[in-house]
């Protein structure tokens, strides 16, 4: 990227690159995202940023004010809540609706991905190595939905709750770690036998025992 020209650089590569880097935490929840910082960081003109950073709107991971600037998705309390309670209906619907569709291959990924998450679960837990295979399994197992739109509903909510995710790994006992597992083995079980009943109850499941973990009135979290 270096020894190419600003204007050489698309929007889509700076959208995809600055992505990477808010959902592998380097760019926290709540930190300002200058236009002219970005540019310089992508070697890229002021225009390819501004496209970015409006992709990014959309899909949950930045939040714009017209006259202020633009920062990394951050949400309170109470936006944290609803949320989740939000994935708790919608994710659930999703997978229903993906059950049908999803072809073998995809299938036996799903179980590739269950042996590789337990494997991050060793003395020395690899949280990133995590946060990326967790996140590919359950996208994954919506990826059969037809409707657009129901997708980009639970991509977006995925994407305005990564860094939580990120803290309930990293608080997580060890008893935590072995209930998690068994949850997407569940999900799991319910897809391979085309039983999107089963399947969703387990992902409601799977949903609220985050939310419930997360929600601790003397945290400070959210402030």
């Amino acid at each position: 990227m270096l020894g190419e020209l600003p204007s050489a650089i698309s929007g889509q590569r700076v959208a995809d690159e600055l992505r990477r880097l808010i959902l592998e935490g380097e760019f926290k929840p709540g930190q300002r995202l200058g236009q002219e910082m970005l540019a310089d960081r992508f070697n890229a003109s002021r225009m390819p940023v501004r496209e970015a950073l409006r992709q990014l709107e959309a899909e949950g991971l930045v939040s714009i004010v017209p006259h202020s600037g633009t920062w990394v998705a951050k949400l309170d309390a109470f936006e944290f809540d609803q949320t989740y309670k939000m994935r708790e209906v919608v994710e659930p619907l999703a997978v229903r609706e993906s059950i049908p569709n999803l072809s073998d291959a995809q299938i036996d990924r799903l179980g590739e991905l269950v042996e590789e998450i337990d494997a991050t679960a060793g003395p020395h837990r690899d949280v990133e190595g995590f946060l990326r295979l967790d996140r590919e399994f359950h996208l994954l197992t919506y990826a059969g939905v037809r409707h657009q739109p129901l997708l980009d509903l639970v991509l977006r909510q995925w994407n305005t709750t990564q860094h939580y995710r990120r803290l309930l790994v990293h608080r997580q006992s060890v008893e935590d770690v072995v209930a998690t597992n068994l949850d997407h083995a569940l999900i799991l079980d319910g897809i391979r036998r085309r039983d999107p009943e089963s399947a969703a109850a387990m992902v409601h499941l799977h949903i609220r025992r985050t939310r419930n973990t997360l929600v601790d009135p003397t945290d400070d979290t959210f402030v």
